[in-house]
């Protein structure tokens, strides 16, 4: 995928990661999930006992990463981070497993995406506590049962309908993350600029989280960027007309809404009438993949009303033909184009 200022995955593993909040009091927005949190660590600790295990939803880019880091700190224990695509085989799995300590904290990003067999091993795992290895192979093959200490698996989803039943029932604690309100973001923008040391002022700081599709990691990346156009045309502090110049050049509209995003949005209307169309129709014809358009495009383009998903497909809304200064003339069709 085209690298994009407002993609809201992680383009460098670096971005963001000396703004990361390392407790509750320095995270913001999400209080509710906070809050909850606050309140099983604090029992858990109290009983002695590990925390239970701990599904975080949500679109990329809203701080599971993160809380997974502040879980493992409030916890006292060690953070232990895998990928859910790197796990291609049950040995890596197993042998991350075996190497966990009583009350650790284990991280699986992506967790959707571990291959069925891989995940089976997560089963016992999470329920029993025990790994079950199967040593030789045919007839001799037996199974070889290995006591774990008790850890808090947390995993991190961006699209939770794709867990199975077996593997989303071990979880004791299931909280979803919501994108973030202008008010939050600003107060992550301010805490960021004084990181970071760039001159943000109020008005700068609202028209920055205004256009940062209510995710902190995008906010962050397009304060990096305000700065760096700051700097060339020798602006002393970050006011709302300096981003509001800077994003225009970078092509980042009002609402947030990059040319590609705008390209999605016109594929829809003026190839389809506005729809419906098929997901997969419309992945061939931006050239991205499904997953791509349905975890990183799509989220923030529902949130705002602008696309609708149908079971026949997806529709563009009235707010999209006026956010594109085009005509409402009639609604979508009613049959699908494409598939």
């Amino acid at each position: 995928m085209e690298e994009r200022l407002v993609t809201p995955i992680e383009v460098h593993k670096e971005e963001g990661r000396a703004l990361r909040p390392r407790s509750f009091g320095e995270y913001i927005g999400q209080d509710k999930s906070k809050e909850k949190l606050r309140v099983f660590i604090q029992a858990a600790r109290e009983r002695g006992d590990s925390l239970d295990h701990v599904l975080l939803a949500g679109p990329p880019g809203l701080g599971k990463t993160t809380l997974a880091t502040i879980i493992a700190t409030e916890l006292g224990t060690q953070l232990h981070i895998v990928a859910g695509p790197n796990v291609e085989r049950k040995g890596d799995l197993a042998s991350v497993l075996s190497g966990l300590q009583q009350g650790d904290v284990l991280f699986i990003d992506e967790i959707h995406r571990l291959a069925k067999p891989i995940e089976e091993i997560l089963y016992s795992a999470m329920e029993d506590y025990k790994l079950d290895i199967i040593v030789g192979q045919g007839p001799g093959a037996r199974t070889l049962r290995i006591d774990l200490p008790h850890f808090t698996l947390v995993g991190a989803t961006t699209r939770s309908g794709l867990l199975s039943s077996p593997l989303r029932d071990r979880f004791g604690i299931h909280l979803h993350l919501e994108f973030y309100p202008v008010a939050d973001l600003v107060r992550i923008l301010n805490r960021s600029s004084r990181l970071l040391g760039i001159p943000l002022d109020e008005t700068g700081a609202e028209e920055l989280a205004r256009r940062s599709r209510g995710t902190p990691r995008i906010a962050n990346r397009l304060l990096r960027r305000v700065r760096d156009f700051a700097q060339i045309k020798k602006a002393k502090e970050i006011i709302s007309s300096v981003v509001a110049e800077a994003l225009l050049l970078f092509e980042i509209d009002f609402l947030g809404l990059d040319p590609m995003d705008r390209k999605l949005l016109l594929t829809i209307i003026e190839k389809f009438d506005g729809g419906p169309v098929g997901i997969e129709t419309l992945a061939s014809i931006l050239g991205e993949e499904r997953s791509t358009l349905e975890d990183i495009y799509e989220p923030y383009l529902v949130q705002e009303a602008l696309i609708q998903r149908t079971p026949r497909g997806r529709l563009a809304t009235r707010q999209a033909y006026e956010h594109l200064g085009l005509k409402w003339e009639k609604g979508p069709t009613q049959e699908p184009l494409g598939v």
